[in-house]
């Protein structure tokens, strides 16, 4: 593996996160909703994440080097009821914490499902994001699973939910099967590095 793309580690608590040298975007979303695909796809990579058909599989905050340029942090999925409440709350005290006190936190990607409509924890995210006042883009995964004509539908329900004002260059949609998507997700994470 590349020592420009690589696997810095995983941590539950502050003290045990991997050094990072680099600017850092975090990575928000439900559980089983492509996260880690993502983190492949752009890392051109087919294992650097590993991908789970068993939602709620992070259980602890995972950060990825890219291109030595940029360090992915994917948080743990919210919204995946088949776990224990006191795991779901530990979760949540970890995206916060992370969250709360960014040193080098330059961004934030949500991850929606375009076949779904935002769930109400999706709504909470988004609401977080706004009133943080950091640089975000919504990345709507699996679009190769519905009809590139029915996009725009799709898309559409999602800025009703959050926001209808959202551009687009703020709601994407994405494929890590096809690589639709990857340029404008490449191009978001550079913006912010410089």
């Amino acid at each position: 593996m590349s020592e420009q793309t690589k696997y810095l580690g995983g941590a539950g608590r502050r003290e045990d996160y991997p050094f990072r040298p680099k600017p850092e975007v975090a990575l928000a979303g439900r559980s089983n909703v492509g996260k880690s695909s993502l983190v492949n796809c752009l890392a051109n990579r087919h294992q650097l994440a590993r991908i789970s058909g068993t939602p709620g599989k992070t259980r602890n905050i995972n950060f990825y080097l890219l291109q030595n340029e940029i360090v992915l942090v994917d948080l743990p999925g919210y919204g995946y009821a088949k776990v224990s409440k006191s795991e779901r709350d530990r979760w949540r005290k970890m995206i916060e914490e992370y969250l709360s006190e960014p040193e080098n936190l330059k961004g934030v990607i949500q991850i929606l499902d375009i076949r779904h409509p935002p769930s109400q924890q999706d709504q909470e995210m988004f609401a977080w994001l706004r009133a943080a006042e950091l640089p975000f883009l919504l990345v709507a995964t699996k679009a190769d699973k519905v009809k590139k004509g029915q996009w725009g539908k799709h898309l559409q329900q999602i800025k009703k939910e959050l926001d209808p004002s959202l551009t687009q260059e703020q709601l994407v949609p994405f494929s890590a099967e096809s690589g639709v998507g990857k340029e404008k997700v490449w191009g978001f994470l550079k913006a912010l590095k410089e």
